[in-house]
């Protein structure tokens, strides 16, 4: 499939981590029965007014900040006019003509690769209610119910320029986002539906829109199957159409909704129940000393001062968490290199395999610092680091308990001599091999000793000791 002509723009929608609404005092979480967290103003009532909720405001201005946006001197709100369901008052409140940041940049790593993706815009609004489909999805349903609890609860989007080229850049951007908004601890990584994508995709004529793509992996399938229904619509000899999509994370495919909206249909006009918000210089500068080291900046700080690899920087900065324990590992004074590819290397891997993140699982400071010192006084390992890693992420055990129930206990040097004096015995021709310039003998040698040791033995050293018995 070419992709040479493709362009995507995303427009994401990060929900703002706060205790109430944007313009109401109904709580954000809590009671999680249908329509239970709910007011008029929520519900759209006749009457009812809105009113500003100053910490989603300040929230909005670092997302701007951490993006490189320009931020205005005012900003204000308008009613973006249409007819939905999980719509009761038939208009959003957002921003349009001034938001909260324009003219932005997020510069990301893919293949060894820097891409900088610009930003648009980005602003404040609030998020409609939602649609429960009833024995189907959003085309096959028997009937829909609505749940307003939603309804009001602050989002803030983020509208990049059409720069994307594939599924996988898409991809890779919106990890990138999501590790600027945990550092800024703007949003919860484990909430429902915290990052959500609209997605417009052209592969070289008319774009068309995928509403609503939850999650990493659904937006890359998504937009990888538009991709190729508009090449294949071309190749048919068909034009795509301007249109409104939606994605069936079931069936991988994307569903026509609507007829793509222009910006003029939605009837923009100025939130007369608002008024405009002054950004002064000395709020917008507080909240900018507020904003803590990004992950780029983390990152580049453990290469220079800690001499680590730019990959094992960029695993531990994946996750804000893990930099915490890192950094408060090593300030005990644990071996760096140790402690980095712990977490960089079986940490990372164990918490990828069950598709956690480091808050969600068992492991913590201390059992982390166990696991380093056994390591490090050669109790155990790096293979039988992992093993203990798989059991203490899932289940809240003692390392050391994991430990003596699975007999990990790294092989002396003594039982290594031993076991190498008996391997060299019973594979005196894979020696032979070796001897006469067969390298990759030796990794056939390491094997039958890491057999013997049940995987309990250092395979360097059993591959450093190998060499020097036979080359003298």
């Amino acid at each position: 499939m070419s992709e040479e002509n493709v362009k995507i723009g995303l427009e994401t929608h990060l929900q703002l981590l706060t205790d109430s609404k944007l313009f109401c005092g109904c709580p954000t979480t809590g009671n999680d029965n249908p329509n239970t967290r709910v007011c008029p103003t929520c519900l759209g009532m006749p009457g009812s007014r809105p009113r500003i909720n100053k910490r989603a405001i300040e929230m909005g201005i670092k997302v701007a900040a951490a993006l490189g946006c320009e931020t205005p001197d005012e900003m204000n709100f308008s009613r973006k006019t249409y007819f939905y369901p999980d719509m009761p008052k038939n208009f959003q409140i957002t921003q349009f003509s001034i938001p909260v940041g324009t003219n932005g940049e997020v510069t990301m790593e893919l293949d060894s690769q820097e891409k900088t993706v610009r930003i648009k815009r980005v602003h404040i609004e609030e998020d409609p209610g939602k649609l429960k489909h009833i024995g189907g999805n959003i085309t096959s349903s028997d009937y829909v119910l609505i749940d307003y609890n939603r309804s009001g609860v602050p989002l803030c989007e983020i509208v990049t320029k059409p720069d994307l080229k594939s599924p996988e850049e898409a991809r890779t951007f919106l990890r990138k986002l999501s590790e600027i908004f945990e550092y800024l601890g703007v949003y919860d990584t484990t909430g429902e539906a915290t990052i959500r994508s609209d997605a417009n995709i052209s592969t070289g004529g008319e774009r068309a829109e995928v509403k609503n793509i939850t999650g990493f992996k659904d937006t890359e399938k998504a937009l990888r199957y538009e991709i190729r229904r508009q090449v294949n619509l071309k190749k048919r000899g068909r034009k795509v159409k301007r249109e409104t999509r939606g994605y069936d994370d079931k069936s991988g495919t994307t569903k026509p909704l609507r007829t793509k909206e222009q910006e003029a249909d939605y009837g923009y006009i100025f939130e007369p129940d608002l008024t405009r918000i002054e950004l002064r210089d000395s709020w917008v500068n507080t909240l900018e000393k507020e904003i803590p080291e990004l992950p780029h900046q983390k990152k580049r700080r453990y290469v220079d001062e800690y001499q680590l690899s730019k990959e094992v920087a960029a695993a531990i900065c994946s996750d804000f968490d893990m930099t915490k324990i890192f950094e408060d590992i090593i300030n005990k004074g644990k071996n760096v290199s140790i402690v980095a590819n712990i977490l960089s290397g079986p940490v990372k891997k164990v918490l990828n395999y069950n598709e956690i993140r480091l808050a969600e699982s068992e492991i913590d400071e201390q059992k982390i610092i166990k696991i380093v010192d056994m390591v490090e006084n050669k109790e155990i390992t790096d293979r039988n680091a992992e093993m203990i890693i798989r059991d203490i992420a899932i289940e809240d055990k003692d390392p050391e308990d994991v430990k003596k129930e699975k007999g990990l206990g790294a092989v002396t040097d003594d039982k290594i001599d031993d076991m190498v004096d008996e391997v060299l015995r019973e594979n005196e021709d894979v020696v032979e091999d070796y001897m006469n310039g067969k390298g990759e003998a030796l990794n056939h040698l390491v094997g039958k000793i890491m057999e013997k040791s049940r995987g309990n033995a250092d395979p360097r050293n059993a591959r450093d000791t190998l060499k020097k018995r036979i080359e003298n």
